[in-house]
Order: C-alpha cells, then structure tokens, then sequence
C-alpha cells in the first residue's frame, strides 16, 4: 500500500481488501490470519521506522536499544481481523530517555490508527522476573518474534527465557495451563457441544489446539504442529485431524469477526446462517443448511477433545517418573479379572497393539471393564479402539457383546463417562448406528442447550445420579420413585433411545418407537420390557405437554392422560425420564414451577390409577372445599353460604385451599371499603414458585387483554392464568407470572410495582401500549390448533409462535374481538417458541361453534406475527 496515506486510512484500505479476500475464498481462514498478521508488520514497522526518524540517534549507546515483539496470537503469525496486537518494547537495563521516547510515538501513532494495541515495555530483568511469577507472562513468550529493532537484545533475552526459566519447569507449566484450561471451558460453558459455541475459548474450540502448542513448545521446543509428531505427541493420523480441525475454526473465526464488525468469539444463533452460507452449506432432507454446519462444528470439537486426551496422556508417558502418573491420579486398586487386558499404570490397557482385532468383542468389553472396574483406559488403548472401531459392526447381533454394551449403559457409577468414551472412539455410533445418526446433531433452536448425542448421554448420566441418591433435594419424588420400579434396564434404554430419531423427517417420538422395537431385543430385553421402552420412547413427551398445556383441574385432562399411561408402573417410569429430559436439556431448564406442574399432575394421575376412579365426585369435592374454607376463615354460615354460592363450581374445583382463602379474604375488604369502587390487586408471591396475581372487579370486555398488556408492559411474563366470573358479573381473575428471568418476584416493592402498573390498566383510559417485538435469529411461522376433545365443557386452542413480551396480550385481544370469553390460560415457552393454551367458551357459554373458530383462527394468527395489532385503542 502506498506510503502516502496514513496508517488509519491504511487499515481502512487493508479491511476492505481483506473483506473482498475472505468473500473470494472463505474457506482459507488460516492463510487469511497470516495476512493480517504480515499487514500488522508493516504497519507496526512504518510506525517504528517513523518513530526513529522523529527522534534521529545515528549513534546509539549499548542502552539506546529497542526491540519490538510480537506476542501472542501476533507473534504466532495468526490474527483475525479484529484481533489484538500484542507488543513488548524489550530494552536493556536501565531505559534510556531515547527508548522511551521512540516507543512513546510508536504506540501513539498506532493509537491514532484505531488499532487495539496490548503493550508492555520491559527490560530482560524485568521480563525474566514476571515470567518466574505469571504464566501468562511465560507463555506468551514462548510465542515472541521479532518485528523490528535490535535482534541481539531479542536473542539475548529468549536465550535467558529457555535457560533461566523454561529448563526444569515442564511439570510446573503443563499443571498450570491444565487448570487454567479447566477453568477456561467452567468459565465458558464446560461442554463442547454447547449449541452457541465460542470459537476461541470454548471446549474442544480453537484456544484447546494452542494449549498442546504451548505444551509441545514448552516441553519439547517443537516450533510447528507438525513437529508434534516428532515429538511422539502426535501421530500423523492425529496431525492430520489436528490440521483440518485448526483450517475449519479459523475459516468460522474469521468470518465470524467480520459478520459481527468486531472481535466477536460467540457464534450466536443471530450468526450461524450467515457463516453456514458463507462456508456454502446448503439444506439437505431432514437438516438446514445451519444444522449441517454446526454439525461439522460440533464434529471438529469432539476431535480436538480426543486429540488433548491422547496428547496429554502421551506426555504423562513421556514425563511421568516410574510407577507414578504426571498429570492424572493414580489408581492403586486392581481389578479382580482382566479379561486379556493389562494394567499399565493404574490405566487399563492392551496386551499388544492388535488385541481388539482378534475378537471385536473386545472393543465394548474394553469399555465395560473400564466401568466395572472404575479404570481409565491407556491412551495406546483408545488409539486402537478408534482405529478398529469399525469392526465393532461385526458383532451388533452378538448376544455377548450386547451385554457388555447393556452393562455400561446401566451401570450405576457415571455411565455418562464411559459412554463418552465411547463416543469419541467411534465405538458406540459404528455398534448403534441410530445413536450414530445424531452424533453432533444440534436443532437451531434456543431450548436445547447441547447437540442431541451430549443431551442423551447427559440424560443418562442424571439417571444415575438419581439411582445413586444424589438429586433427593432437587429431585425428592424421582428418586423415592426410582426404588419402586419393576425393571431399572428399562429406564436406562428408553432414555438412551429417547430422542435417537430426530433429524428425520417424521415425527421422531414416533420413528423412535420403530427404532426402540427393532433394538431392544437386540440389546437382550424381552418383550414385556420391549414394549415398555417403546411405549416410553412414543410418550416420553406425554407428561410435560399434559402438564404445561393443560389445565389439571379439567376432568378431562386427567382422563386422557390415564387412558395414555394405563398403570402405574408406566406412570413411575415416564415420570423419572421426563425429569432426566427435561434436566438434560440444558442449565436453567428445570424450575420450580415445572416441578409444581409436573408433581400436580402425577398425584391426580397416580390416584386415579390407584383407586380406579376419583376418590370424590364432583360435588362432594366443592361441598368439601367450601367446608374447608369456611373453617379457615371464621365466618357465620350465612355470609360463607354466600360466598360460596357467588362463585360457580369450576372456581372451587379449580383454585387450590390456599388461594381460595386468599381470594375470600381479598373480595371481603374490597367490597367492605367505602368510597368509589375501584378494583382490588394483589400481588402476593405465592406458593407456586411463581408470583401470584389476584385482580377483583367489576366485569367487562377486554378486561384480560388489560391486565395482560399491564404485566407484559412491567416486564412480567404470565405462565398461568384462571378466569372467573361471579354469578353478580364480578371478575376474579388469578394470575402466575415470573420476571423476564424465570423468576418469582420476591422484592416487595417489585410486587408493588405490578400492582400499580394493573390498577393504572384497569382504569377508564384506553389499554396500555404493548412492548414492540426486537428482531429474532429464526422465523417460526405460527400456528392455531383447536383440540375440541380436550374438554368437555370449553374448547381448546394452542397457538404456537415466536415468543415476544406482550404476546399474549395480543391474543388475548384477538379472543376478546372474536367475542370468546377466555376460561383460562396456560403458556409455555420453549426457548424462542411460545406455546399459549386456551380453554375458550362462546357467546353461549359452551364450546366454540365451528363458525366461531372460522372467525377466531385467523385473527390469532394475525396477532401471533403482528405485534402492532394488539395495541390498537379497544
């Protein structure tokens, strides 16, 4: 570039040209970052050369001496378009003004060019004193380079780093950079298979393939990755994955960097479409075109965690003093039968390299002896399961070797880890081929946390940890369940083979059935446990739906759901995996409130089992609550005769004890105050894990929209809502929300402030402003589906749409308009999807006529993708 124009407008040319590069060929991200890397060098170089010319020293004294060096991903020669320059001013001792002069207008100079400098200036002294004491410090020596200035000053000082600091302290180093590996991934998720990954600092990402760097630099002085096979680190098969695995992370970063406009590391849903079209992925039956690359993504991450396993297990060999382990503990307990294998230092290993050859069945003994026995397996022993893996195809119908598959599957003690293992040998995809299917398999959505194999194995592992007793405090009836089950290797297969058929076209609760049928024979079940796997696997969605869609006080929710499950063991069964599911899904996932829902639904579901029948009929269930709240509240018989006959039956078999005090108390004060009659609010926090919303007042049309606009507009987000009308047109409405968090409002002036915002809504001004929709990531075209068997008395509608604040203050106007009167709601929220259930009446009190739904169908429709439409005056 021409010396004519100054170094900022030089970085603007160099980004536009470096734009139309990387446009050109995408997939050269590594070839790109040494680009950037060699326009920082002569950018940093002009800025020094200018520097030196400012202050002219045509005779400098031995202390009238600067070298400039890079650090860092700079000094490897790689950087993305946003990255950091990283520079050390090295000087000798003590700092001539000179020295600190020249520098002084260096950095300005790089400054005024917009570049984001990391700047250190130290003499050798100094320099070997902080790399005693920081590792950071030493580790970004061991990638120094000098960019300009006085080369002996460099050597002299690299030189004295290798002596002086490096010799001796391979143990010291290699600890640190495996804790602040660790703490690294804990900091950024702990998973390689997080669905929003960062490129740079995630597990199994970019940083975990120059941590061996660092390591092989450090302790063998190997200058390239492809020394690390010299070094007996690697082996050229491993080198090769290694490559490809370190061109694919630097084609996304780069990318990455130039989609955000910055140096951006997430890659957010927001990105992944257009970095999957840029690398030209494209749809294919059954996955888009984002899945597919994520797909890959997922891939390489899972190669890098396999490629720093058998490096670092190679340098505990390398390193490790006779009898005693580098880097891993030692196991002093041997196994009581070895089956053919051997222990080599405390890890379970090969007899010779061609072992598992001989009998493929070894391949999954291997791993079951590695669980029986609680072993780690030998780095040569994982190298060679990998290698062979393929034949483990040999034996799928092999009785045997099925066993030992079924005996690490349910072994009570972390299957989760072995079943990693496994994964990541290839072994357990190549002997289930349907679990191989969604191996890396992510859905472009903002629910699952994790790629369908992690969520699984996940699932798996939180099963045991129930079976062990470890969740009693999270999970209290999942755990007192889990001793009562008929057959526990039933539980373990269904939640291996829950999700295994999704990415196909189908519903995959039904295809997993077909696969759960044809594998568990196969596995060794018989077809009592057969059929229970694929009942599970068909219906293992059935209790969450039914719980969060559904109103539980409907009768008919409660005889659906029992006609489904049809016994108790089913029940206790499906219980356990949807707890597992749902816990699996991701951090968060799980709250209170599900707990409620999910517990409430298995109690009226287990009694009815039970008995056979309702242990109270309908209307000796209302005479018994009515008795109960009138003992709770005190009062003579004729007022409480009163109450009870203002509110109508459903009310009673609807709202719990708890809040039927409650609401007695609060219609009681607000119709004993004198003055105006204004509407009563309560906003009380409940005992649902959810904060409780109580509005009393007079009734009129729209008034649900109102109280829905007025919480969507405090931030609040209703999760279930009960609509009553008293007999003398009063409305009592009882609302649950959480804040935009998921959580209860447990600050009473919060609480306070939802009141108000209601009592602000209910007044005779028009409705409040809903908040406007921010743009999403994924388009979900929405749906209207009406359920007309779900009850007996209101017909059912389920919208589903992308979730925004304020939805359902839209619908909820659309139903007012459509001149339905709402009996209650019940939402869900499934990452960015919302589920909103209805239970509607008509004009005539009763179900929807077929000519109600015509008018209400397409009027939620326009409110589910319109936000604006619901804010219109009433």
């Amino acid at each position: 570039m021409s010396e004519a124009l100054t170094l900022g407008e030089q970085v603007a040319a160099f980004r536009a040209d470096l734009a139309e590069r990387v446009a050109a060929d995408p997939t050269c991200g590594r070839e790109h970052a040494a680009f950037v890397s060699g326009f920082t060098d002569s950018l940093i170089r002009r800025a020094f050369a200018e520097a030196r010319e400012a202050y002219p020293n045509p005779n400098p004294s031995a202390a009238e001496r600067v070298s400039l060096v890079a650090l860092g991903g700079y000094g490897r020669g790689e950087m993305a378009p946003f990255s950091d320059v990283d520079l050390m001013f090295l000087t000798p001792a003590p700092r001539a003004p000179w020295c600190e002069q020249v520098i002084e207008a260096t950095l300005y100079a790089l400054w005024d060019a917009k570049l984001k400098v990391g700047q250190a200036i130290r003499t050798i002294p100094e320099l070997l004193h902080l790399a005693r004491e920081d590792m950071t410090v030493r580790t970004a020596m061991l990638e120094s380079r000098l960019v300009d200035g006085d080369a002996a000053l460099f050597d002299e000082a690299r030189t004295r780093f290798r002596d002086e600091i490096v010799a001796g302290t391979a143990a010291e180093f290699v600890s640190a950079k495996l804790a602040e590996r660790d703490a690294r991934h804990e900091k950024f998720g702990d998973s390689r298979y997080l669905v929003e990954p960062n490129v740079k600092n995630g597990k199994g990402a970019l940083r975990d393939l120059q941590t061996l760097m660092w390591v092989g630099r450090y302790v063998r002085d190997v200058r390239s990755p492809a020394e690390l096979v010299d070094a007996g680190l690697l082996t050229p098969a491993e080198f090769a994955r290694f490559d490809r695995a370190e061109r694919f992370y630097w084609s996304v970063r780069f990318l990455l960097h130039l989609a955000a406009g910055r140096a951006e590391e997430r890659m957010s849903f927001a990105h992944q479409r257009e970095l999957a079209a840029a690398l030209n992925y494209a749809d294919r039956p059954g996955k888009s075109s984002v899945e597919r690359f994520m797909h890959m993504y997922f891939l390489q991450a899972r190669s890098v965690g396999d490629l720093t396993g058998q490096f670092l297990a190679q340098l505990d060999e390398q390193l490790g003093d006779q009898g005693r382990r580098f880097a891993l503990p030692t196991f002093l307990r041997r196994p009581r039968r070895l089956g053919g294998f051997v222990i080599s230092r405390g890890r379970l290993a090969l007899p010779h390299d061609y072992f598992l050859r001989e009998d493929p069945r070894r391949l999954l003994a291997l791993f079951a002896l590695a669980a029986r026995e609680k072993l780690e397996i030998h780095p040569s022993a994982m190298r060679a399961a990998t290698r062979d893996a393929r034949l483990v195809e040999q034996v799928r119908d092999d009785p045997e070797a099925n066993a030992l598959f079924l005996e690490v599957l349910t072994t009570r003690e972390h299957p989760e880890l072995v079943l990693r293992w496994m994964n990541e040998a290839n072994v357990f995809g190549r002997f289930v081929p349907d679990f191989r299917r969604v191996v890396a398999q992510m859905q472009f959505d903002m629910y699952h946390h994790y790629t369908v194999d992690e969520h699984t194995i996940r699932a798996v592992g939180l099963l045991a940890s129930i079976e062990r007793g470890e969740l009693g405090e999270d999970h209290p009836l999942a755990t007192a369940l889990f001793r009562q089950i008929g057959s526990r290797r039933v539980l373990y297969v269904a939640v291996l083979l829950h999700d295994i058929a999704k990415g196909r076209k189908g519903d995959h609760s039904i295809l997993g059935e077909a696969v759960a049928r044809e594998l568990c024979p196969r596995f060794g079940l018989d077809p009592g446990e057969t059929d229970t796997v694929a009942w599970l696997v068909r219906h293992h969605l059935l209790l969450s739906h039914t719980a969060f869609k559904r109103d539980p006080a409907d009768p008919k929710t409660i005889d659906d759901f029992v006609a489904q499950v049809q016994s108790p063991e089913r029940l206790r069964l499906l219980l356990i995996l949807t707890v597992v599911d749902i816990r699996a899904v991701g951090p968060g996932v799980w709250t209170e409130w599900k707990r409620k829902l999910i517990r409430t639904l298995y109690d009226l579901a287990e009694e009815r089992l039970r008995l056979g029948h309702k242990q109270r009929g309908r209307a000796e269930e209302i005479a018994l609550r009515q008795g109960q709240l009138t003992r709770a509240l005190g009062w003579a018989a004729g007022p409480a005769r009163a109450h009870a006959r203002r509110l109508p039956d459903s009310y009673w078999l609807a709202e719990p004890p708890d809040l039927a005090l409650a609401n007695a108390r609060q219609i009681a004060e607000a119709e004993a105050a004198l003055g105006p009659s204004r509407p009563s609010v309560r906003v009380e926090p409940g005992t649902e894990a959810a904060t409780r919303v109580s509005v009393y007042t007079a009734d009129r049309p729209g008034l649900f929209y109102r109280i829905a606009a007025a919480l969507a507009g405090a931030g609040a987000e209703i999760i279930d809502a009960r609509i009553h009308t008293t007999k003398d047109g009063m409305a009592l409405d009882n609302l649950l929300v959480h804040d935009r968090q998921g959580r209860p409002y447990g600050d009473r002036r919060r609480r306070q402030r939802l009141a108000r915002a209601v009592e602000q809504a209910l007044g005779a001004g028009p409705p409040p402003e809903l908040p406007q929709a921010s743009s999403s990531a994924f388009e979900i075209a929405p749906s209207v589906t009406t359920a007309d068997g779900a009850s007996r008395r209101f017909t059912v509608v389920e919208v589903q749409a992308a979730d925004r604040p304020g939805l359902l203050a839209a619908l909820a106007r659309a139903i007012v308009e459509a001149d339905v009167t709402i009996h209650s709601a019940h939402i869900a929220t499934y990452g960015e999807r919302a589920v909103d259930v209805f239970y509607l009446a008509g004009s005539t009190g009763r179900k929807l006529s077929s000519d109600e739904i015509a008018r209400l169908r397409p009027a939620l429709l326009a409110a589910s993708g319109e936000p604006s439409r619901a804010s219109a005056a009433e």
